[in-house]
């Protein structure tokens, strides 16, 4: 026993020695993480890295260990390890971007997977993507997305919506954290004021999602999640200015309610008060606005770990263009033109796991929006109320991911046009199931249908079918087809039916849209012997629309002309997407779309207003180590669209030239937790009026004082200039020929500061 003893106090000063040190630091793009894990999995040992990313793990035994080092929105990545003896053993770690491909998606089906595994095709876009064009709001921000397009549908105002494949802003349906909020009267202004800095994510799904959503989901839906508080930063300020006097602010923080909740808080606030009348039409070139957005987040902590969140909104902006003379006591007056918006809206939603054993959710919004507006002296005045509910089950049975779902969706409008008799109150109740199959291991089936029932329409059916085939980890084939609808709300959604002296004529009560899809997709993978990546993404839509309502602006000039049409309308193309990322630093975005938006009526074929027949988007990113500067040349490129003329004498262009807007963004971040970046926008300082006489027709004749008519009311051609009736191409006061911004070049400065 002596002997015994004697044997162990000799050897423990050895086996004390033998104990090793692990040190290392944590890095990523080439900055130092702050905050990030470290876990040695055998010894079941944790730590953090410092401000500086370096970390220390200490007296650690001899053995063979795996160490894992992770950080929110980046790849985890582990090393095995081998300690024999006492030294001091350095293990580095390089974070990557998690790749697009491997995000976690729920717009696709309404659950939770892997966007590898989702058999519906779902394109992920973070915060780091927008950064290389940072912009004032998500409607800009989205300029840079394949196959994606925000339109202007004003001169004036510079109001617009987003286009997908081609298809006008209403057949999309855009969500907030999976919340219809963003419809009806507040397409128009919705994407506007969500702070940026409250952005997780953005989803996009291309084509008909209508057996999930409902409505407004015909061409493709836009899905804003925003960010879980538990994982936000404690602050965070963002803020950058124009030399055209565009000032951007977004504020985010983070608190904590005891153990309770955590909130998250964002605000934005943006102005621009300088008028400029560059193309000399005596019109502002770009709308004045004055916005501020607050929005705030709660996530509450339950003993059970099932979701409880609630987030409120409120927007307010004040927007006016028109004659730079114009002031607010011109306020729809005939004396001096102008478009003036006031709108203010707010918003609640949230979502509340059921304390069962069964995973059952329920979700919910409301929103609120009121639009004082004139424009010129023509007043529109409109509220619109929507609720929105939604209980969910999901459950598992065998090879079967069942969903099933029932929503009443509570839609109130009301607004002082002639089109609106009395206040349109609906409640569309929902009921839809689906079946995601898992047939083998590589093969998965999705079954879905929904029915919606509307008092206007009756009852609407919406089946759908995806079938998703794993070749190999690498290389992934989807095919989807089902049905859509809409239902039009046509002086919320059509803004030209405001603006302008055009007569708006509907000649019919106006059916429900009908939409059959089918969409090919191909996802591939490649991953080079030296580390780089390929990541490639191709696919190939049609879709028949029966009942479509496409303004009718050929028939009279004078006229917008709106009915179900007595035929078909086609949207049919191909699209892809190359995302390349290199050891060097270089990453390269790439993405093309071809497309045929035509609508066939008495047997006469016609390409839709409107509609670009390609576009090309790229983000070429590249970083220079040496320097702490990362530099971002980021455009895009769209091809020529039939545009809105009034009449064979109208000397403006029929379609608009091939063109592109191009920026480019230098970002310095040597210092801890603050960005500095500055940068050029529109480089080729591309506008619209390059080409074309004017933009906006008679815009010294807002009001058509000196326009004659004939018995028909058509316009008359009046070619003597000393008549103050001088009218040589017979036209009407028009801002509606718009297709691209007339902002010109301007470069910007910007600062972001984040405290994690």
């Amino acid at each position: 026993m002596k002997n015994l003893i004697l044997s162990f106090v000799f050897l423990l000063p050895i086996l004390v020695l033998a104990q090793a040190n692990i040190k290392g630091r944590i890095m990523s793009d080439g900055k130092p993480l702050q905050q990030a894990n470290i876990v040695l999995k055998k010894y079941k040992l944790s730590t953090t890295s410092n401000t500086e990313g370096f970390y220390s793990l200490k007296n650690i035994n001899p053995g063979e260990y795996e160490i894992t080092a992770s950080y929110s929105g980046l790849k985890t990545e582990s090393q095995k390890i081998t300690i024999t003896d006492t030294t001091e053993i350095v293990v580095d770690f390089y974070l990557k971007e998690n790749n697009a491909l491997d995000e976690v998606v729920v717009t696709g089906t309404l659950k939770a997977v892997n966007r590898m595994e989702s058999p519906v095709p779902v394109e992920v876009y973070k915060p780091a993507f927008f950064k290389k064009n940072p912009t004032a709001n998500i409607f800009e921000a989205l300029q840079n997305v394949n196959g994606v397009r925000p339109q202007l549908n004003c001169n004036v105002c510079n109001t617009g919506d987003i286009h997908i494949n081609g298809l006008e802003g209403p057949y999309t349906l855009v969500l907030i954290d999976g919340m219809p909020i963003v419809s009806g009267l507040s397409t128009v202004y919705g994407l506007s004021g969500i702070p940026n800095s409250l952005l997780e994510r953005i989803e996009i799904v291309k084509g008909p999602a209508s057996s999930l959503y409902g409505s407004e989901a015909v061409g493709g839906l836009i899905n804003i999640i925003t960010k879980n508080p538990k994982n936000a930063a404690v602050f965070s300020a963002d803020a950058f200015a124009t030399d055209w006097g565009e000032i951007n602010i977004d504020l985010g923080f983070k608190t904590s309610v005891s153990k309770t909740a955590s909130v998250l808080t964002g605000i934005n606030y943006f102005n621009y008060s300088n008028p400029i009348d560059n193309n000399n039409d005596n019109f502002t070139d770009v709308t004045l606005q004055d916005r501020i957005s607050v929005f705030q987040k709660w996530n509450f902590n339950r003993k059970s770990n099932k979701l409880f969140s609630m987030a409120g909104r409120f927007f307010y902006e004040d927007r006016w263009g028109g004659e730079l003379q114009w002031e607010k006591k011109y306020r729809g007056g005939s004396d001096i033109y102008g478009e003036s918006i006031y709108t203010k809206r707010w918003e609640l939603l949230g979502a509340y796991e059921l304390p069962v054993k069964e995973k059952i959710l329920f979700s919910f919004s409301y929103t609120d929006h009121d639009q004082n507006s004139v424009y010129g002296n023509m007043p529109y005045l409109a509220k619109q109320r929507i609720g929105f509910g939604q209980l969910t089950l999901d459950k598992k049975i065998d090879q079967h991911d069942l969903l099933f779902g029932t929503a009443i969706r509570y839609q109130y409008y009301n607004d002082n046009t002639p089109a609106t008799v009395k206040e349109d109150i609906n409640w569309i109740p929902s009921l839809f199931v689906q079946d995601e199959v898992t047939l083998h291991e590589n093969h998965k089936l999705l079954l879905g249908a929904r029915y919606d029932y509307n008092k206007n329409h009756g009852n609407i059916f919406t089946p759908r079918l995806a079938y998703k085939w794993k070749i190999n980890d690498n290389n992934i084939l989807r095919f989807n087809t089902g049905t859509g609808f809409r239902i039009v709300n046509l002086f919320t959604e059509e803004h030209a039916a405001l603006t302008g002296s055009r007569d708006v004529i509907v000649l019919e009560e106006l059916k429900p849209e009908r939409s059959y899809n089918a969409n090919l997709n191909y996802l591939k993978k490649i991953f080079t012997n030296n580390g780089n990546f390929i990541g490639l993404e191709t696919s190939a839509w049609y879709t028949h629309f029966t009942n479509s309502i496409i303004p009718d602006y050929d028939t009279n000039p004078n006229q917008i002309i709106y009915k179900n049409l007595d035929g078909y309308a086609v949207t049919k193309g191909i699209s892809t997407n190359i995302d390349m990322v290199f050891q060097n630093g270089l990453k390269v975005i790439l993405g093309a779309t071809f497309m045929d938006v035509a609508k066939t009526e008495n047997g006469i074929k016609t390409r839709q207003m409107l509609t670009e027949k390609f576009t090309g988007t790229w983000a070429i990113s590249y970083r220079i180590n040496k320097l702490f500067l990362d530099v971002d040349y980021t455009g895009n490129l769209y091809g020529p669209m039939r545009l809105p003329t009034l009449g064979n004498l109208d000397p403006r262009k029929d379609y608009s030239p091939t063109w592109s807007i191009q920026n480019i963004q230098f970002t310095f971040n040597k210092f801890k937790n603050i960005e500095i970046y500055a940068g050029i926008k529109n480089l080729l300082n591309w506008t619209p009026n390059k080409g074309n006489p004017f933009i906006i027709a008679r815009a010294h004749d807002p009001f058509d004082k000196n326009v004659d008519y004939d018995t028909n009311g058509n316009v008359i051609q009046n070619n003597d200039p000393n008549d103050p009736k001088y009218n040589p191409y017979a036209l009407t006061f028009d801002p509606g020929y718009v297709y691209g911004p007339n902002q010109g070049i301007r470069s910007f400065f910007g600062l972001r500061y984040t405290l994690k």
